[in-house]
């Protein structure tokens, strides 16, 4: 399991952080769920800093870097969940770089329903009611991530990502609902060859980023 490169950090922190007793938070917030399959419904984010995928793309690259989110009592990131909302969306960063069991177990006791949003490039941890798998071509999902994707939203940010997008699709389970997303810096561009690939392969479903479409979170 990754840890924390910080020197400023205790030994009994790190080890805190390496059993999912402390988790680096970047930040937590209720909103309005902005992509996927559960556009439009409310949710907590719980974003926990640290990736190594390094998509070029990336809106939240400062995340990637875990020595910047000050490691938080996973026992404090419920209490504030459970404040706000029926659901709960673990994101990042990179949530699966590090241990997300003791988080969703604490999370369900609460009653949380309990989603992650996850490139599935590390093993799967954690008990989640919802995974979403948004593959990248840096770092490749797990072959458990994708045995139990409920959903694949895959990130189209030219034409090349329409074929991986099919090599993707054929890994996941039959029953992961598949969405085509465009990148935000390309959405003009690509959002209408989404479109026409979608009414040419129905399997397919469009998901948009509305929640910057209305300037929220």
């Amino acid at each position: 399991m990754p840890t924390i490169i910080d020197k400023m950090l205790s030994k009994e922190t790190q080890r805190a952080v390496e059993k999912g007793e402390m988790l680096p938070l970047m930040e937590e917030f209720y909103t309005i769920q902005g992509e996927g399959f559960h556009t439009g419904t409310a949710a907590y984010f719980i974003r926990i800093g640290g990736c190594d995928v390094g998509c070029h793309w990336c809106d939240v690259k400062e995340s990637w870097n875990a020595a910047l989110h000050p490691p938080t009592a996973t026992d404090l990131i419920v209490d504030n969940a459970k404040k706000y909302a029926d659901t709960v969306v673990v994101t990042g960063g990179e949530p699966l770089t590090w241990d997300m069991t003791l988080l969703t177990k604490k999370l369900k006791e609460k009653g949380l329903k309990v989603h992650i949003e996850t490139s599935g490039a590390y093993p799967v941890t954690g008990h989640w009611d919802w995974f979403c798998l948004s593959p990248k071509k840096n770092k490749l999902p797990q072959a458990d991530a994708y045995a139990i994707a409920n959903e694949l939203k895959v990130i189209i940010y030219n034409k090349h990502d329409f074929v991986f997008a099919e090599e993707q699709a054929a890994k996941v389970n039959k029953n992961a609902i598949l969405f085509l997303q465009p990148e935000w810096s390309k959405k003009e561009e690509m959002t209408p060859l989404i479109v026409d690939y979608v009414m040419r392969n129905p399997k397919w479903r469009v998901s948009l980023q509305t929640h910057k479409y209305l300037n929220i979170p």
